[in-house]
């Protein structure tokens, strides 16, 4: 299956291989191993790092949900996000924030478009108080929990038991 998708998460699975989490229009998400990808001359090379936007191939899983990172192509590195230690915090909690409301597997393609919107603006511009409660706004907004004249970051809080530890730091550095 070819997919869009921004990855939000890796981590080692083997010496030589990873696990890349991606946030996927299509199928929300998605778990994939990329085999060999630590390896000095693997195609995975220079490819797999946060915040980038990829094309990607993917064999899916026969049990489970681990697929098979096959191939994929950077559509946007999003190398302005890190320009700043405050700019990889903001983007870094944005993932966060998507990660911990959205389920594997499950299409949600207006939380994969608020989290490429939201990367893209931290790209261009400094992340400031207005763009995080801005992205906290829609996020409540698009999942039905935002409580009239209550402060959104609240609204996620009492829904989904608390919120990425990223935005106090982000919140006093700001």
């Amino acid at each position: 299956m070819k997919t869009r998708g921004t990855l939000i998460r890796r981590s080692q699975l083997t010496e030589t291989s990873l696990i890349v989490h991606w946030c996927t229009h299509e199928n929300g998400i998605v778990k994939t191993v990329a085999k060999g990808a630590r390896r000095p001359k693997s195609p995975f090379a220079g490819k797999l790092d946060l915040f980038y936007l990829c094309e990607l191939e993917i064999h899916p899983a026969r049990n489970g949900d681990l697929h098979t990172l096959k191939d994929l192509t950077v559509e946007r590195p999003r190398l302005g996000l890190r320009r700043s230690y405050l700019q990889t915090l903001a983007a870094s909690y944005f993932v966060k924030l998507v990660d911990l409301v959205a389920e594997d597997g499950t299409p949600l393609p207006e939380l994969a478009d608020l989290l490429d919107r939201g990367l893209n603006y931290l790209e261009d511009h400094d992340a400031d108080q207005r763009a995080i409660v801005h992205f906290e706004r829609q996020l409540g907004e698009f999942l039905g929990v935002l409580e009239p004249g209550m402060e959104p970051v609240r609204s996620i809080r009492e829904h989904f038991g608390n919120v990425p530890p990223q935005r106090k730091e982000l919140m006093e550095r700001i």
